[in-house]
């Protein structure tokens, strides 16, 4: 791959969104409206997994990082998910997501729902943060490029086509809709300013393409356990 000057990496980084996990066939029948209750609460359930290890994904990025003006932006991602005391953040979020489709907070913090590839993609996710330079790891969480179009197409999908949900039960994805294009700012600025050589800009986007792979094999997991 040649890469030359910010732009053309920036237009590289934003091509990763043909690879997002908005074009799997689970998701696209999803947002159809084409899902029974079972197979969204199977996607609730395993979801859980990947929503429960963003705080710890992010604090192996706070670890590994050293340059205090990153940390001081980047441990927001961790209050946002873990909350703070008087404001819930998006775990607690998603645990009324799960009550709003009919599974107990019991059962999702318990696990009992998780698949063992989801559990193996999601892992992976927070090894990759850990062992990897701390920059790579900012580059894989590059997908929230895309997450705000496909936070507010599941917003709408879900309440033209699963009435049956609490629509306080979405409140994680709209928060999503101001907090990843924040996020992604931050991001996209950390990588772009020290991914300069095109041996960095590569291995930026052999990480954000890797994520794209987490994202994806946890529908592919999913969408075998829960067929239509």
């Amino acid at each position: 791959m040649t890469l030359s000057g910010t732009e053309s990496f920036v237009a590289a980084l934003r091509a990763q969104s043909q690879r997002y996990h908005d074009q799997h066939p689970f998701h696209v029948t999803m947002n159809e409206g084409r899902l029974s209750k079972h197979q969204v609460q199977g996607w609730v359930g395993n979801r859980f997994y990947y929503q429960e290890n963003i705080p710890r994904k992010d604090a192996a990025i706070l670890a590994n990082c050293p340059e205090p003006d990153v940390r001081r932006r980047w441990i927001r991602r961790i209050v946002d998910h873990d909350g703070t005391v008087g404001d819930e953040g998006g775990i607690e979020a998603w645990l009324r997501l799960g009550e709003a489709v009919g599974l107990t907070r019991k059962e999702l913090v318990d696990g009992r729902h998780i698949l063992p590839g989801v559990r193996f993609a999601v892992d992976a996710y927070v090894n990759f943060a850990r062992t990897r330079p701390w920059v790579e790891a900012v580059a894989s969480s590059l997908t929230e490029l895309f997450a705000p179009d496909l936070m507010a197409e599941r917003v709408a999908a879900f309440e033209r086509f699963y009435p049956w949900i609490d629509s306080a039960g979405l409140a994680y994805f709209r928060a999503r809709l101001r907090q990843a294009p924040r996020d992604s700012e931050h991001a996209l600025e950390v990588v772009t300013e020290r991914c300069r050589s095109i041996e960095e800009q590569e291995k930026a986007l052999a990480a954000l393409s890797f994520k794209c792979d987490v994202l994806w094999s946890m529908l592919d997991a999913i969408d075998r356990a829960y067929p239509n």
